[in-house]
């Protein structure tokens, strides 16, 4: 069995290596959407423009494969920082659970390496490879991220349910079922939301690119075609990510009930549960502020007003989320359910629009809101990873292991240190991409201003002939 530490025994290392963990986990999710989806993104664009032989889509792919390497290369620096600090921050939880968990590591890292290729593959193949090749060669690409994606939500789901192994005496795991470990209770509605959420998240950034410049007058074929395509994805899968949404909510009700009475900031076990839109929960169970709604949370939780609702106080003090996290849970939840109503509604202005007049809205404010709608997205994500991860404490492994057991014993001294040194290199790195997508972004403006194409046709090459004078990649 785990030692029992009550609150008074958390190590003075625990507040800076999770400060640590949630500042690099927070700045690598942010890539994480147009690393997942950003390859079916451009294949979608690509594959639109061989079937339609048209130039203008093909550059689009061209110059959206080339984003999708230069994100990529900063994933890579992210990703190896969060890979280090999961050995140096929690030695507790690898040196036990390793052999249990660590097989979806092992899936992530060698769909890392085959993406890699597959993404160099691409980017030679323009203007080097016959066309159809050269697209067949890029059909992996989606996939591999995909698989990537499922290594890692196979690490977290079973941190959140975990299953395939027994205890020994010792209290460490044998007899471990890597098909179990892998396949927990959590998996499918934790990957399918995840998933749902990358293609919705980079539709709507890719998407307000174009929306921006929209607003800024450049209306030409260029644009409008960078705007439908991303966003026509993002507004399909938006309404899907939302019964997903709701389809998690529900299996963390009956999966993980503890946290679930975090998110909603439910107190004691009762039946006709209120639901709190916001609203702050005290430690005597109190809550201030925020809209209540008799009943709802329980028709919510079970389509029933009489569904029983587990409370935070169903469990001692020391095995739930302390009021403060409850709260923050709570917070990053409703957040979350907020941007995603809001986004429902944009993608059916945009359908009803399109089903009734064929041609994409010609409303500004729609186009304010669409550029907008990628921010939201990306703010929603980190939500959702709020949600998860503090909703789950005071455990980093549910239920088996307290973080406080998992957590490094380097003195936190030193761990301050290294974070101050980790926000300086991460404000480089972010810094560095913006500089290179901005640089990008001038270059390609000037290629198409110098060979002074005609307003609808930015380029009138294809990318698999020999260039024109002065064009440039």
């Amino acid at each position: 069995m785990h030692t029992l530490l009550s609150l008074a025994d958390v190590p003075p290392q625990t507040l800076p290596a999770r400060s640590m963990m949630a500042f690099t986990l927070a700045s690598h999710i942010i890539l994480v959407p147009m690393g997942v989806a950003l390859p079916l993104i451009t294949l979608i664009m690509h594959g639109y423009g061989l079937r339609r032989n048209d130039a203008t889509a093909l550059l689009l792919a061209r110059r959206w494969s080339a984003v999708m390497a230069v994100q990529f290369a900063i994933g890579v620096v992210t990703g190896t920082v969060l890979s280090f600090e999961f050995g140096l921050l929690w030695p507790g939880m690898l040196g036990r659970w390793g052999d249990v968990f660590g097989i979806g590591f092992g899936v992530e890292a060698w769909a890392f390496f085959l993406e890699a290729v597959l993404i160099a593959v691409y980017l030679y193949g323009w203007r080097r490879l016959p066309s159809r090749t050269h697209f067949l060669l890029g059909l992996p690409l989606p996939l591999a991220a995909l698989l990537g994606a499922f290594g890692i939500l196979a690490a977290n789901s079973w941190m959140n349910t975990p299953r395939g192994f027994t205890l020994d005496s010792a209290g460490n795991p044998v007899d471990v079922s890597v098909w179990k470990a892998i396949f927990t209770p959590m998996f499918g509605p934790q990957y399918w939301h995840f998933v749902v959420a990358m293609f919705v998240t980079a539709g709507y950034v890719v998407a307000g690119v174009y929306a921006a410049g929209w607003l800024r007058g450049r209306r030409d074929r260029y644009h409008r075609l960078g705007f439908a395509v991303p966003f026509t994805l993002a507004a399909v899968f938006t309404p899907v990510q939302f019964v997903l949404g709701d389809s998690i909510a529900r299996q963390v009700f009956h999966k993980q009930p503890v946290k679930f009475a975090a998110m909603e900031i439910v107190w004691k076990t009762d039946t006709h549960q209120p639901e709190y839109i916001y609203g702050r929960l005290h430690t005597d169970g109190s809550v201030s502020g925020g809209i209540r709604i008799p009943q709802l949370d329980s028709i919510l939780a079970g389509f029933r007003p009489d569904t029983k609702v587990t409370g935070l106080t169903s469990v001692p003090a020391d095995d739930r989320p302390t009021a403060a996290q409850a709260t923050i849970a709570h917070f990053a939840f409703d957040t979350m359910v907020f941007i995603g109503s809001l986004l429902v509604l944009l993608a059916l202005w945009y359908a009803v629009v399109w089903l009734r007049r064929r041609r994409l809205p010609a409303s500004p404010w729609f186009y304010r809101v669409a550029a907008c709608a990628g921010v939201a997205s990306v703010a929603a994500v980190e939500c959702g990873w709020i949600t998860t991860e503090v909703g789950r404490q005071p455990w980093i492994v549910y239920q088996n292991m307290r973080v406080a057991e998992a957590v490094t014993s380097t003195r936190a001294g030193g761990l301050w240190l290294m974070f101050a040194l980790v926000i300086v290199v991460y404000v480089f790195v972010f810094g560095s991409f913006l500089l290179v997508l901005l640089k990008m972004r001038s270059r390609w403006r000037t290629s198409d201003t110098a060979a002074g194409p005609p307003p609808e046709t930015p380029e009138a090459d294809t990318p698999y002939g020999p260039r024109s004078a002065g064009r440039f990649l």
